[in-house]
């Protein structure tokens, strides 16, 4: 018998009556997401969210039907808080990396988003999420991008492929109970002992020497952006 839900996706389906009307998605959703924050996906349950929010798994189950449609859910809700000026609004680079750094910013209060789109990609039917791309895709045409979803696509992939990595650095900073500056104090034996392996770095390189990681990270992501973004102006250029 055919399926009645040929697309795999929470939006494409008619939701089901609650029994409990005091338990409504939005409750659900935002309490996965402050899950999601706090202890990662592999801590994420139906059972365990229930308990949250006071009640028996197979009550949320009335309103989302697997772990996998809450997963799609949190994904919209959160794409909500990334920004994207309004096309015309300011010259085409200057708006990308507006739109590239509210998604890093997203994805590091989110730390589990980088790694779900790493997997999935931009997969979804979210409202929130297909808001975020039509608005992309309004800002590259205006810049004059013949084929605009080829420039998002490039620049998705550098964002994603670098918020997944910085996720998963604070996620590990995070589990160790200390601040990053006393994570990376804690390994800085071993990081001076690999940086006198250099010939221009000196032995008795001290631990003020080391800038600040926050900026560090900044810098990183606004060089490779930029790097990014000089191949896409060559490309609109031609």
């Amino acid at each position: 018998m055919a399926s009645k839900n040929p697309i795999p996706s929470v939006w494409a389906r008619q939701p089901r009556e609650a029994d409990q009307p005091a338990l409504s998605r939005v409750a659900i959703v935002r309490e996965a997401i402050a899950m999601l924050d706090a202890e990662g996906i592999e801590a994420l349950s139906m059972r365990k969210l229930g308990a949250r929010l006071n009640t028996a798994a197979t009550s949320l189950y009335r309103h989302v039907a697997t772990k996998e449609e809450l997963m799609e859910l949190a994904v919209d809700e959160v794409f909500a808080e990334i920004t994207v000026p309004p096309a015309g609004s300011t010259d085409w680079r200057a708006a990308v990396t507006e739109a590239a750094g509210s998604f890093r910013a997203t994805a590091l209060r989110h730390p589990w988003l980088a790694s779900v789109l790493g997997q999935a990609g931009l997969a979804y039917l979210g409202p929130n999420l297909m808001s975020f791309s039509d608005r992309l895709a309004a800002l590259f045409a205006t810049a004059g991008f013949a084929e605009p979803s080829r420039g998002i696509d490039t620049v998705l992939a550098y964002v994603i492929g670098m918020s997944t990595t910085e996720a998963a650095w604070l996620t590990t900073v995070a589990r160790s109970g200390e601040t990053e500056p006393e994570f990376i104090a804690r390994l800085m034996p071993a990081a001076r002992q690999a940086a006198i392996g250099h010939e221009h770095v000196s032995a008795d390189y001290g631990d003020s020497d080391f800038p600040d990681p926050v900026a560090i990270r900044d810098t990183k992501f606004a060089y490779g952006l930029d790097v990014v973004l000089d191949g896409l102006a060559l490309r609109l250029s031609t």
